[in-house]
């Protein structure tokens, strides 16, 4: 039986056990492994039989080091606990894959706390591009990287640099929708659940004042702050549904908010829709489960992320071309979470 260990024990097989094995040289191997026509029948015959035996595998990354590219893509999520970055990843990864592009993730909550030790790793490790995913605080890290990288923020608008592309949600348009599907239904007393201190957050609490003052409701504007978290959105509800004059409806910044307020209105014995409507932002995984079956605004998601593929592997091909913004238009999928305003 033909020993799969050159060389001595535990030794990894290598190209030139390779070459010893067949006979041949050790560029003919290479040449062979490359699937080269300039190598006869025989010689690539003996060479496949002694890669077999020796149970050889190729150094990728000498290979990829030869070639000067990684065919990896860094990704740099806001917080993996968000279900938005799963939709997200659904249509992003497969486009990559599918030009041979593999992805390196790294959480950024994760990552704020290791002194950024993920965001440099992508420099490192020499990927070709780099997604930045959701709204994360812009550090100087971040800013150092995405200089020097072919860069695509998706989801996120806080990044700008001038050879940096942006696919995002249209989130003003989404906001006003969310409202205006409340007020359609009669609803005045709506409140919000803000979001993180970033451009998407600012636009989504834009666009609930702006469409409560077209309807004329401006005396009724009332936020609370959130954390785009579960726990937050049960926090910023409990407090807005134990004041004297409660909001009978509440647009959350997303679902992970959304399904806070939901909580904290079953904690406190007020039935939803009869009593409260609550739309989020999203459409997540959260939102499609039944047994929630929340309203909330659709940012395409899935579709952003096959966009911003696209998008990076153009970036790639044209480092130096000018960054461009690119918006998803929203839809709103309408669930049971929503109802007409009581009494």
């Amino acid at each position: 039986m033909a020993s799969r260990v050159i060389g001595g024990a535990g030794q990894r097989p290598t190209l030139e056990t390779v070459a010893a094995r067949a006979g041949v040289s050790k560029s003919l191997v290479s040449l062979v492994l490359r699937d080269s026509p300039k190598v006869s029948v025989a010689s690539r015959e003996a060479v496949l039989q002694a890669v077999a035996e020796l149970g050889y595998r190729p150094n990728a990354a000498a290979r990829l080091l030869a070639e000067r590219r990684s065919r990896t893509v860094g990704v740099l999520l806001n917080d993996i606990r968000q279900p938005w970055f799963a939709d997200m990843l659904d249509g992003l990864t497969p486009a990559l894959h599918a030009v041979g592009k593999h992805i390196l993730l790294g959480d950024g909550r994760i990552d704020r706390k290791m002194d950024e030790t993920l965001t440099w790793s992508f420099l490192d490790l020499g990927v070709d591009g780099f997604v930045l995913a959701g709204t994360i605080p812009i550090s100087q890290a971040i800013t150092d990287v995405a200089s020097r990288i072919p860069t695509v923020a998706v989801g996120g608008m806080d990044l700008d640099l001038p050879h940096v592309d942006v696919v995002a949600n249209d989130n003003h348009l989404g906001g006003t929708m969310a409202v205006r599907h409340l007020l359609e239904f009669g609803h005045a007393r709506i409140a919000h659940i803000s979001g993180l201190p970033g451009v998407n957050g600012i636009l989504r609490m834009q666009a609930y004042e702006d469409t409560m003052r077209a309807a004329g409701l401006g005396g009724y504007i009332q936020t609370e702050t959130g954390d785009m978290t579960e726990e937050g959105g049960y926090q910023a509800a409990t407090r807005l549904l134990s004041g004297a004059e409660r909001p009978t409806a509440i647009f959350a910044a997303n679902d992970m908010s959304c399904v806070g307020a939901l909580s904290a209105a079953a904690t406190l014995g007020i039935r939803v829709p009869e009593e409260l409507s609550l739309v989020g932002f999203d459409n997540s995984a959260l939102a499609r489960l039944r047994v929630l079956g929340l309203t909330s605004v659709d940012g395409t998601s899935y579709a952003m992320g096959e966009r911003a593929a696209r998008v990076l592997l153009a970036r790639i091909e044209r480092p130096d071309a000018p960054g461009q913004t690119q918006l998803m238009p929203p839809r709103l999928e309408v669930r049971g979470s929503s109802g007409p305003a009581p009494g």
